[in-house]
């Protein structure tokens, strides 16, 4: 399996970005898909994450994220709306066989797209 996200890039503050990851690959391997973030010197944390088939969806703990999948482009995306400064971050795209908040739980990773939130 292959990911490679991209969309990042620098907003102001109270903007919007949509990250996209494309897969390729054996992706009938991995049925969950989710993003994380590494603000520099911090560990890589939870975003969001979504069953493949859409039955279930995780968020960290903000509203401002949205993530959904496109089955026939194999793409996932994470819509982000009302970005804060606090938002700036190598946002990385995995996917794994179950649907966790855990980066142990994917197997899979992309190469990640910053995104940098001036104020």
């Amino acid at each position: 399996v292959q990911l490679q996200a991209s969309g990042g890039g620098l907003v102001q503050a109270g903007g919007s970005l949509r990250l996209s990851c494309a897969a390729s690959g054996r992706i009938f391997s991995w049925s969950a898909v989710g993003w994380f973030r590494q603000a520099p010197g911090k560990e890589r944390e939870f975003v969001a994450a979504r069953e493949w088939s859409g039955v279930r969806t995780y968020y960290a703990n903000s509203s401002r994220f949205t993530i959904s999948t496109d089955n026939a482009k194999n793409t996932m995306y994470l819509q982000m709306n009302s970005l804060k400064s606090e938002d700036t971050a190598v946002y990385y795209c995995a996917a794994g066989s179950s649907l966790s908040r855990d980066t142990l739980s994917y197997e899979y990773w992309g190469q990640g797209t910053l995104v940098t939130v001036s104020s």
